[in-house]
């Protein structure tokens, strides 16, 4: 098999957080604990596949989370044409992973069943598990489906010859994980199965959780699905910037080659 390119582009982030924001089992509450937002480029010589869409400035408005860069603006500098992106793996629709897919709209979206039954299902009378949603963005991929253009997959599935994806849940009912073939080897994109490396490592669960049981064995699949525990990539954790070498613009991050340095080196 080929080997993909894979980048970690960034758009925005959160520093007005503490660890509480982070971490259920944590003695250091208190301490700063800064969030980075992460669309993930896959790409395979003139063919692209994105992970996840980000959200764009109104969305930031609409929430008060303002962003560096517009979605299509983040992803430039890689060559990516939003009106030909064609595959776009969604790993759940929250407003940060979902809230840029208007932005592409001739693209396949690749999403666990699972996930639209959870977001347009009774769960979404109670605020707390709706508040992460955004009802355009999952009507968004609601029109998808009935345009022809949404492949489900109901736990493992494969997108293309070394990409697959895998359902762990936890932060949300129909989240799903990504393995990539690399060049350093099999690469997990764990998006919000782990937001940062202490999640799956220290197996700590993120305060935002449907299913805790599905959280803490989510940790242990994406640690089985990466060839190695550098390779498993959190979905939300700035030290990924700081591991892995920056490609060009300093918002976009080269993954596939691994990481420069890691925890315990």
């Amino acid at each position: 098999m080929t080997p993909w390119e894979v980048f970690a582009v960034k758009y925005a982030d959160r520093n007005q957080r503490t660890r509480k924001d982070s971490f259920i089992l944590d003695d250091d509450h208190h301490l700063p604990h800064e969030m980075d937002y992460f669309i993930w480029v896959l790409r395979q010589g003139s063919e692209i596949v994105l992970v996840d869409t980000g959200y764009d400035q109104e969305e930031g408005d609409r929430r008060g989370r303002p962003i560096r860069l517009n979605p299509v603006e983040a992803l430039a500098p890689l060559g990516v044409d939003p009106q030909t992106v064609s595959t776009i793996i969604v790993t759940h629709l929250h407003y940060d992973h979902a809230g840029g897919l208007k932005h592409f709209p001739n693209a396949t979206i690749h999403l666990q069943a699972a996930e639209m039954a959870y977001a347009t299902g009774p769960c979404m009378c109670h605020g707390t598990l709706k508040d992460p949603f955004t009802a355009d963005h999952v009507c968004e991929a609601v029109q998808r489906l009935y345009s022809g253009r949404v492949v489900f997959h109901e736990g493992d599935g494969q997108v293309r010859e070394g990409v697959t994806v895998h359902h762990t849940g936890g932060h949300s009912k129909g989240l799903q994980a990504v393995r990539v073939l690399t060049e350093a080897g099999w690469m997990c994109l764990a998006s919000d199965t782990s937001h940062y490396y202490e999640n799956f490592l220290d197996e700590k669960p993120f305060p935002i959780v449907v299913d805790l049981d599905d959280m803490l064995e989510g940790f242990r699949t994406i640690r089985q699905l990466a060839s190695a525990d550098r390779l498993v990539i959190p979905g939300h954790d700035p030290l990924v910037r700081d591991f892995f070498p920056s490609h060009g613009p300093d918002h976009v991050t080269r993954l596939d080659h691994g990481p420069t340095k890691w925890i315990d080196a």
